[in-house]
Order: structure tokens, then C-alpha cells, then sequence
């Protein structure tokens, strides 16, 4: 096989963080042993019964064909809808594109517009794909560190000093995976007027928009003004606030011209989504809200226990982390645990290792914030219940106090 050679955009590619982490876990669970398993961003609840019986009557009207690549009518439709019943944002279907998943439309947005000597911004901590998918798109990602006393926002000065005559892109995530938070309005629009200022493009990436807890708020980026919106692109999807993941159903809004390229692009690579998951989809957005409520609650009391729990490991083990105001995840620096004894005597010198230990001796698996682009950092998803998230801080609890 010596004629084989991967391509070189391919050759320093590393696998998903996340999944890997989730790999490794499977691993243990098919040797038998009980894994607490915190690493996925999956709700763990089933989809709504009203979208799945919505799935069912697409299958029996015969809609199991082709669609158009770009999506269903009814769904662009629906996209459309939904920002106006949702955020007073006005847009029109062929400003819609549905793509197999957010990540999916996230590549499409960067292989659409981004290639070699072109720089994106990237605020860190940042979700493990985005700087892959620059990369793999030939573009350059230029990481602007943001701190936990800032609660991991982006601020205007820190943009407008990453900006190059190269930059092509920011990249913003609100809420944040994998810090789980949520920008202020007025943070918020800073950076629109910087984004206006540049004449920059900026890719708001909006999946928890809809997991949102007491204190904080969300602001679609785009509605701030028609010049914001002008330059806004948003990705979101159905899988988080729907109970969706696994019927990758994302969308992209954004400039016409874009879109049509995006379309063109998409029909090459995987043709259309998913032709059930659409219809689906269609009623996801379109029909009764209430499970989207009901399921943000249970996640606001998760959140909730979590934080609880956890406020008291700042004095006991030095453990520090902003507090999510959105999305499912606790972000937390275990730094101050390095290079000291923890559970059956063993030292680790990073986040990875401790990751790796906590696995092998306390069967709790959590993703390495290194991934992340934050060093020292961890994350817990609390997307699970109430039961397995007390095992799983007890857990991580004993094995801090070593």
C-alpha cells in the first residue's frame, strides 16, 4: 500500500475531541465496568411525540425520496417563521439553507468562503471543530484568548486587535459550547458595531438559543440592525432544543449569494438532508413550543444542582469556573490538582491526563478542555439526570481529596 497518501489537509487531522472521549468510555462500559459518562452535549431526553408522529405521516404520505439539496419549501419556510415569531429577525426562504447538522452547515460556510491566506477569529475556549474546520477549508484560525473573569466573552477591543487585512471571519458561539456562556446584549452589540466598522463577517453559531437560565439572556446576533444582519451568518439547528441530535437537521440564514454557493456546494457533497427529518423538522418549529420549555427547566435544575455542588470545591481544591448561563456544560480549571496526589496515589501534569485518570480510577469520563484550547480546563456535560450526575460529582469529588 505504499501508493497510499492521505491529502495533506487530511494527514494532521485528529478526530473529535468529544467523540473520542465518548469512544474511549464505550470501551470500558463493553468491559463491563459502570462509566459515568458525562462527555457527549446530547440531551438525553426522546424527541417529542408530536415530531415523531410528524416523522411517521412523512414516511406514509411516500415523502422517503429526494429533495432539493438545499432543502424542503416547508422547512425554509419554517426557518423563516420561526426568527420572525422568535426574534423580530425578517428573512426569506432563499436566504435559508437545511444541511445535515450545524456542523455540517459550519463547514459549508467555510469551504464556501474561506481558502489558503485567509484568516478567521476564533474567541477560545471554542468548540473542538471550529479550528479543524478552518483548517481542512485552507484558512488560517487565529485564537483570541478570552478569560473565565470575563465569563469567556470576546470582547470589542480583543476583536478589533485580531483583525488583519487576511481576516475573513469571526466565529462566534452564544451560547458557548463548551463554556456555556452567553454574551450580554450590550457585549453583544460592541461587537456588531466592530463587525459593521470592519465591514466583517460574522458566523453566530446559535445552537443553544433556546437553553437559556435565570440571569442571563439571549440576542440574536443578527437583529440588531440591517447592517449587522448583512453581514451575519447563523447556524443553528434542531438538535439541542429539540431533542433532535440524532436526525441532523441544521440550517444556515445568511447573504443570498452565499447560500446559492453553499447549495451548489452541498449538491456535490451530500445532496439533501435527511427527506423524514425534514418534515420532522417542519413541525418541531412550527408546532407546539411547551417541550422545548419543559426540557430547558430540567436542565435549568441540573445546571442548578451542579453548581451547588461544585461552588465548594473552590476553597476545598482550588477549583475555579465562570458559571454557564446557557447550553449544558460545566467548565471548570482543575489546574490546582496538578502535580498532587489524587485517587490511588496518582499524578497527572495536564488536563488530558486528568482526564485520562479520572477514567482509569474513578470510571468518570469528562473531555479535556486542551481540546478546547484551554489548557488546565475540563468539561462535565449535565445533559443526564439528576441520579447520574450525583455518582458522577461524588465521584470526581473523592477523587480530587485523593
Amino acid at each position: 500500500m505504499s501508493a497510499l497518501r492521505l491529502s495533506p489537509a487530511l494527514q494532521n487531522l485528529k478526530p473529535s475531541a468529544t467523540l473520542a472521549a465518548a469512544a474511549k468510555a464505550k470501551e470500558l462500559k463493553a468491559k463491563g465496568v459502570n462509566v459515568l459518562d458525562f462527555t457527549l452535549g446530547e440531551p438525553d431526553f426522546i424527541t417529542p411525540v408530536n415530531i415523531r408522529d410528524a416523522a411517521i405521516a412523512a414516511m406514509n404520505a411516500g415523502h422517503t425520496h429526494y429533495t432539493a439539496s438545499g432543502g424542503i419549501p416547508e422547512l425554509k419556510q419554517a426557518v423563516c417563521n420561526a426568527y420572525q415569531r422568535d426574534y423580530g429577525l425578517a428573512c426569506k426562504p432563499n436566504q435559508v439553507l437545511i444541511s445535515c447538522g450545524a456542523k455540517h452547515s459550519i463547514h459549508n460556510v467555510l469551504a464556501s468562503l474561506c481558502g489558503p491566506g485567509d484568516e478567521v477569529i476564533i474567541p477560545a475556549p471554542y468548540w473542538v471543530s471550529y479550528s479543524a474546520l478552518v483548517e481542512l477549508a485552507g484558512a488560517t484560525p487565529v485564537i483570541v484568548n478570552t478569560t473565565e473573569e470575563s465569563g469567556f466573552c470576546l470582547s470589542a477591543e480583543q476583536l478589533m486587535g485580531a483583525i488583519t487585512p487576511k481576516t475573513k471571519l469571526l466565529m462566534l458561539n452564544n451560547p458557548s459550547n463548551p463554556t456555556g456562556s452567553t454574551y450580554p446584549a450590550a457585549q453583544l452589540e460592541s461587537l456588531a458595531r466592530v463587525a459593521v466598522e470592519k465591514d466583517l463577517l460574522v458566523l453566530s453559531d446559535e445552537i443553544y438559543e433556546k437553553l437559556i437560565y435565570a440571569g442571563s439572556g439571549f440576542r440574536c446576533f443578527a437583529s440588531f440592525s440591517p447592517e449587522v444582519a448583512a453581514r451575519t451568518i447563523i447556524v443553528s439547528g434542531v438538535s439541542k432544543a429539540y431533542a433532535m441530535t440524532g436526525w441532523r437537521i441544521g440550517w444556515t440564514i445568511g447573504p443570498v449569494d452565499l447560500i446559492k454557493a453553499m447549495d451548489n456546494l452541498q449538491s456535490q457533497e451530500t445532496s439533501n438532508p435527511c427527506s423524514i427529518s425534514q418534515f420532522a423538522a417542519v413541525e418541531a418549529l412550527n408546532g407546539p413550543q411547551s417541550s422545548v420549555e419543559a426540557m430547558r427547566v430540567e436542565f435549568e435544575k441540573r445546571r442548578n444542582y451542579v453548581m451547588e455542588r461544585m461552588r465548594p470545591w473552590r476553597s476545598k481544591f482550588g477549583i475555579t469556573f465562570a458559571e454557564p448561563g446557557g447550553a449544558f456544560y460545566a467548565f471548570f480549571n482543575v489546574s490546582s490538582s496538578f502535580k498532587k496526589p489524587l485517587a490511588g496515589g496518582v499524578k497527572v501534569e495536564n488536563a488530558t491526563e486528568f482526564c485520562t485518570a479520572l477514567l482509569e480510577q474513578a470510571h468518570v469520563a469528562l473531555v479535556t478542555g486542551d481540546a478546547f484550547g484551554a489548557p488546565g480546563y475540563v468539561r462535565l456535560s449535565f445533559a443526564t439526570n439528576l441520579e447520574l450526575l450525583k455518582a458522577g460529582l461524588d465521584a470526581i469529588e473523592n477523587f480530587l481529596a485523593g
